[in-house]
């Protein structure tokens, strides 16, 4: 059974970006929607799907704009 939230570690592990990737685009108000359980930042299998459309979204919007 997957899991319904991941670890910020797990996220990035699974999305083959670093840790201070993810804080940069959180930074940038670019990172998936998360929340807290007492201290531990969490993301749900629905944010990180909707982070995936958008970032994807951004990517070929970009590589639009790129080709004019």
């Amino acid at each position: 059974m997957d899991p319904q939230v991941v670890s910020v570690a797990e996220f990035c592990s699974a999305h083959s970006i670093s840790r201070a990737q993810f804080y940069r685009l959180l930074d940038e108000d670019l990172a998936p929607a998360c929340f807290f359980v007492g201290r531990r930042r969490l993301i749900s299998q629905e944010a990180a799907q909707k982070w995936r459309v958008k970032m994807e979204a951004r990517s070929a919007s970009h590589a639009e704009g790129e080709g004019k």
